[in-house]
């Protein structure tokens, strides 16, 4: 179980990370398609899964905007964006 979610973390750091490159990059479609993939997994996936995109990915990217004092969260999907949200309250 240990290496499961060692592995499901380390594809959502990996997740978050191309992400971050293509927001870096100007590339906003490669991003958008990101986030809209990273929305079906919040959506579809197992709980375990859902985790991983909200407290590895999505905090990932959390973090990222404020470092980089950008505000992208337009580009959220709705999901995605209420769990943004709620992550700023915290």
């Amino acid at each position: 179980m240990k290496n499961k979610v060692n592995s499901l973390y380390n594809r959502a750091e990996r997740f978050a990370e191309i992400t971050k490159k293509a927001l870096i990059a100007g590339n906003v479609v490669r991003a958008k398609n990101c986030l809209n993939l990273a929305e079906r997994l919040f959506i579809n996936g197992s709980t375990e899964t859902k985790g991983m995109i909200a407290n590895v990915y999505l905090y990932s990217l959390c973090s990222f905007m404020k470092l980089k004092n950008c505000t992208i969260s337009n580009l959220f999907p709705q999901n995605l964006k209420l769990e943004y949200n709620r992550q700023l309250i915290l």
